[in-house]
């Protein structure tokens, strides 16, 4: 995503240093982006920390002429950094290969500007004119959990959270990590909550990670703890990786105002983020085994008798003359289906279970989420479309309400027991007389 240079303002960290593992820092700062920005994912060459201070005539022109100058010195620190000496451009090169300004602090008077920005450069024509490769040696895709621990409550996409939001505005393009990152809606907030992180079956989490395409799973978590309303915020922060929530690093960041949390948790993302690329580096974000391995899918006894009941057709179809040839069944393809359904009990679920995997056309039903005495999920694989799964249902004797690649079943209520006197005829006009 290229970043607008005229109305980019994003709020970052400006000076951090860090004393250690699981130590304190005092981090400066504010701003940030509203709910709902588009996650970036472009490559741009990243240059922050570009100090400026420009006067001129008016206020507009001195911020103008400070992003030009940021623009300078940003290309004398990028080539610097890439190819171990300055080099210069006009300023007509330079606004081409500006993908955007990032202001991290700015302070304007009346006349004069002084800021520290992040400067932004197309990364393949950047890289073209330093003679260097702009490629990127990325992970396997990895699904990134923000959990965010406020108020001591869990949470991912329950709800809209300033963790979640900061993990929007994290341009992950230069990094080696290839995250998948999750808007929260549809059923986002049902597959991944805060409970999922406990959970440790592998079977579970490949039907999750299958869901989204990908291959491994990252948990980011923050701690908020706010001394007071409006007061110091101190984030304690840590990188987990896979099912067993592995710890790869730790460490704590501190701001002394409400305020300033966005700046707190964009700082904490740019330290999470280098520590999961130092751990790739060092081959600690291999894929877990039995997460990675696909078991045999055992097959129900509907299936293993419609396969004897195709068996049995195909050869007697062969075996008996025909001069017409036989037509080839169209193809029909597979897809995976989220069902809903009701589970009061471990009876109901193992009976919902059963009774869907005898639908015509379902191929496997396995429960994803269990919620005993409330709604559990249940991914389905079906042979055809999902409206012809809820009619297959239907004809099933199922009530199901269809959303968005989202079926909501029920059973249908019977006759209240007691309804009809022992002695009602057989035949309802019998009562009526006619």
């Amino acid at each position: 995503m290229q970043v607008s240079r005229s109305s980019t303002i994003v709020g970052i960290a400006g000076a951090l240093a860090l004393a250690g593992v699981g130590g304190m820092v005092m981090a400066q700062g504010g701003g940030g982006a509203a709910a709902g920005v588009a996650v970036d994912a472009s490559g741009s060459f990243e240059v922050s920390g570009v100090r400026v201070d420009v006067s001129a005539k008016d206020a507009d022109a001195a911020r103008q002429g400070g992003w030009r100058l940021a623009q300078r010195k940003g290309w004398e620190m990028l080539s610097q950094r890439l190819t171990g000496k300055k080099s210069s451009l006009p300023d007509s090169t330079l606004d081409s290969l500006s993908a955007g300004i990032v202001v991290e602090r700015e302070q304007i008077g009346p006349n004069r500007y002084i800021a520290s920005l992040g400067v932004l450069f197309d990364r393949a024509r950047a890289g073209a004119i330093l003679g260097v490769s702009t490629q990127v040696t990325r992970s396997a895709p990895m699904l990134l959990i923000p959990l965010e621990f406020s108020g001591g409550v869990g949470r991912v996409f329950e709800r809209e959270t300033a963790w979640m939001r900061a993990w929007n505005r994290f341009r992950s393009g230069g990094s080696t990590i290839d995250y998948v990152r999750l808007g929260g809606t549809g059923p986002d907030a049902l597959l991944i909550n805060a409970g999922q992180t406990l959970r440790r079956g592998r079977n579970w989490w490949r039907t999750v990670l299958d869901q989204y395409g990908a291959s491994d799973v990252l948990v980011a978590e923050v701690q908020l703890r706010r001394e007071y309303p409006g007061g110091p915020v101190v984030g304690i922060f840590a990188a987990n990786h896979g099912p067993d929530r592995k710890p790869i690093a730790s460490f704590a960041l501190r701001v002394d105002n409400g305020d300033a949390l966005d700046t707190l948790l964009d700082a904490g993302i740019q330290r999470i983020d280098k520590a999961y690329q130092q751990a790739l580096a060092g081959g600690l974000l291999r894929t877990d085994a039995l997460l990675a391995t696909r078991p045999p899918r055992v097959k129900s006894e509907a299936e293993k008798k419609a396969e004897a009941e195709a068996a049995a057709e195909a050869a007697a179809a062969a075996a008996a003359p025909s001069e017409t040839p036989t037509p080839l069944p169209s193809s029909v393809s597979t897809a995976s289906y989220t069902v809903q359904v009701d589970t009061p009990n471990v009876a109901a679920l193992n009976a919902s279970e059963s009774a869907v995997r005898g639908v015509p056309g379902v191929r496997s039903a396995a429960t994803t989420s269990l919620a005993l005495g409330g709604v559990s999920v249940m991914r389905v694989s079906y042979d055809g479309s999902i409206a012809g799964l809820r009619a297959a249902l239907e004809a099933r004797g199922w009530q199901v309400q269809e959303g968005v690649g989202v079926l909501r079943i029920r059973r249908a209520a019977g006759p209240a027991p007691g309804a009809a006197p022992p002695s009602a005829p057989a035949n309802p006009s019998a009562a009526t007389g006619e």
